[in-house]
């Protein structure tokens, strides 16, 4: 272990941390999952609260009323998914009040907010909720306490208890499938108090929605493991469990959900890589006759689905770099309401939002430069703002952001976001590769990576591209990426850092690289590409797909994107491999992972780190014991930015030699 605290880095980072968050020490810093009565009078959000720099911060369920945030949730817990019911009457929420990390239903009702009612446990800890149409019960997906999390919500940080075993005691895996390992439905039911499981034995229930007031959709799977929620299907199941297959498909099925008086069911499909992200195409099911409509939504990828009413369908979504609202019509028009530059949602993924009766549209609006303000259409001021001193801060040291695109060798436009410091240029650059593939960054408050306004504090412009493979340009752009990991987009982020060379802004000989997850397996790659990069900052990287396939939750999902086979000798598995082209590289790389990974397990950090090593180019491996994917508690984050620092600074911020190995 090696004791980073006493460093200028970490000093200098801890410095910028407390002049940006300590301000809102135990007060609202961040808000998501934005919720609005039907007749759009009361609204309520999930803010993030961060006491100190001590774990992770904790969540509040928060009304937004006077144009401030005010918890409605009981202290000493978290709370989220605040959803008022179809009259407005009652607020449903989950907290963890009994058990840390294990959230449970609670209800606010008559519109008084004061103690919360819980509701009677449920074997496991409650993902989601969603009310009936009726109004009469709160559906409920459960996840059992040994359920695993996906690579976006930090996989290997799961719920599971740890047991009261001796030190020595090991682990054991078999064939058997853990019972705490299933996710499942249940109904509550409000007027008596009762708790029914809906879904069947050996079910396994990703997400679901309503079908009107007596049936549920759901995409389910008939096994819990992560890899099999990628070919899971689209399936009608009614309150006494029986079961009915709506869909299947090539490619995967999210955000379930059916009209009010049952008639409908809508569904994305869309090509993903990671589970809850999901940004794709629009259909509508007759349940009766199981025919499916594609509906067009402007070349919108929809990321929310919401049904107003039985004849009107809200939906959100990602246009290139916009957010995109609109309202489709069974059997009509549709009509889009806005498109915006700025991200709406607040969980910097994909857009989110909520719609009243009258079909305006509540959402969590931020920008670079905007932090984020709780906004309904249709009301001249924003309902709610983070604000406080903290943000002056950030405002007046992270630079400023723009659009940015550039022509691919193939002649494909590929399209980023470049933040930068003041002044003329060129500056040492950064590219910042976001993880997926499927996934796209907009254009959020700090990019929602605390080192990109860090490193732009300390005169390194970011690049934020987004490559072949991105949503928010349809299913052909995104299915570009599938069978070619590490081919054709390989050049889309080479071609960007030469066009900002071309236009002045970057300093060829002072580019760097970072990312996490695939943007990991993409920064490792890349080294091994093209010698021009002066450091490398892979986090919770794929290095080897061959051991990936032996190791990791989603090794199905892995060779399903290479069109790998890796039984077979020669396929992408071995060819697009980091580590097995490690005597290419010349660059220092800085290896990150999380010791609890189970997505991207911790060896394939260390493959890399020993392959450069016994190559002689400098590499420096950091695992972290107590984290997944990703770096996400703290002081672990104030010692991983410390370390990000210390590397560019170290072998980009000056000028760089290419390194020789020897």
């Amino acid at each position: 272990m090696v004791d980073n605290t006493e460093t200028p880095e970490y000093q200098a980072v801890l410095e910028h941390l407390r002049a940006a968050h300590e301000p809102a020490f135990g007060k609202p810093s961040g808000m998501a999952e934005p919720h609005v009565s039907p007749d759009g009078t009361r609204a309520v959000v999930t803010a993030e609260v961060l006491d100190e720099f001590v774990g992770a911060p904790r969540t509040v369920l928060c009304t937004a009323e006077d144009g401030q945030l005010r918890p409605v949730s009981a202290a000493g817990c978290s709370a989220k998914s605040g959803k008022f019911s179809p009259d407005g009457a009652t607020l449903a929420f989950l907290a963890d009040r009994a058990e840390k990390g294990v959230f449970q239903l609670h209800l606010l009702a008559d519109g008084h907010f004061g103690e919360a009612a819980p509701a009677p446990a449920v074997p496991g800890t409650i993902e989601y909720l969603h009310w009936s149409p009726d109004g009469q019960r709160v559906l409920l997906g459960v996840a059992g306490v040994g359920a695993e999390l996906s690579g976006g919500q930090g996989s290997g940080r799961n719920t599971k208890r740890k047991e009261d075993a001796p030190s020595w005691a090991p682990r054991v895996e078999d064939s058997e499938v853990d019972e705490s390992a299933w996710r499942t439905l249940w109904a509550y039911t409000v007027g008596t108090g009762q708790l029914d499981r809906v879904s069947p034995e050996g079910l396994n229930c990703w997400e679901a929605g309503w079908c009107g007031a007596d049936r549920i959709v759901a995409i389910t799977s008939d096994a819990p493991g992560e890899d099999e929620w990628y070919p899971a299907v689209l399936s009608l199941l009614d309150l006494t469990g029986t079961v009915r297959t709506l869909l299947t498909s090539d490619v995967q099925l999210g955000l379930p959900t059916g009209s009010p008086d049952g008639r409908w069911v809508s569904v994305v499909q869309a090509v993903c890589s990671d589970r809850w992200l999901v940004a794709g195409d629009l259909l509508l099911i007759d349940p009766g006759t199981g025919a499916v409509t594609h509906r067009e939504t402007h070349d919108t990828d929809v990321t929310r689905l919401q049904w107003i009413d039985a004849e009107r369908l809200g939906y959100l979504g990602q246009r290139h770099l916009d957010s995109v609202a609109g309202i489709v019509t069974v059997g009509g028009p549709v009509a889009e309401l806005f498109a915006t530059p700025m991200a709406c949602g607040g969980n910097g993924f994909h857009p989110d939002g909520v719609f009243t009766s009258d079909g305006r549209v509540l959402t969590i609006e931020e920008s670079y430069e905007v932090p984020q303000q709780l906004v309904l259409s249709g009301v001249d001021s924003p309902l709610a703002a983070i604000e406080h001193a903290g943000i002056d801060y950030l405002r007046s040291v992270s630079g400023t952001a723009e659009a940015v695109t550039w022509t691919a060798p193939d002649g494909l436009e590929i399209e980023g976001i470049l933040c930068r410091p003041a002044g003329e240029g060129p500056f040492p650059l950064v590219v910042n590769i976001h993880g997926g593939p499927i996934w796209a960054y907009r254009e959020c408050w700090s990019m929602r990576y605390a080192w990109v306004p860090l490193l732009v504090s300390r005169g390194y412009a970011v690049l934020n591209p987004n490559p072949r493979g991105s949503s928010g340009r349809g299913q052909k752009f995104a299915a570009r990426v599938v069978g070619d990991m590490g081919g054709a987009d390989t050049h889309d982020y080479l071609s960007g850092i030469d066009a900002l060379v071309e236009r002045g802004l970057a300093d060829g000989n002072r580019v760097g690289l970072i990312g996490g997850s695939y943007g990991g397996f993409m920064s490792s790659w890349l080294v091994t590409q093209d010698t021009r990069f002066a450091a490398a900052v892979p986090m919770s990287p794929v290095t080897d797909w061959y051991s990936q396939s032996f190791t990791s939750n989603i090794a199905a999902w892995g060779n399903r994107f290479l069109d790998a086979d890796p039984e077979q000798p020669g396929t992408r598995a071995h060819t697009r491999s980091p580590v097995l082209h490690a005597s290419k590289a010349r660059t220092p790389c800085l290896n990150i992972t999380g010791a609890l990974d189970k997505c991207t397990p911790p060896g394939q950090a260390e493959e890399f780190h020993r392959a450069l090593r016994a190559h002689g180019v400098t590499s420096s491996l950091v695992i972290y014991p107590e984290e997944g994917h990703g770096v996400r508690a703290y002081p672990a984050r104030i010692d991983l930015l410390a370390r990000i620092l210390e590397w560019f600074e170290r072998y980009l911020a000056g000028g760089y030699s290419e390194q020789k190995p020897g």
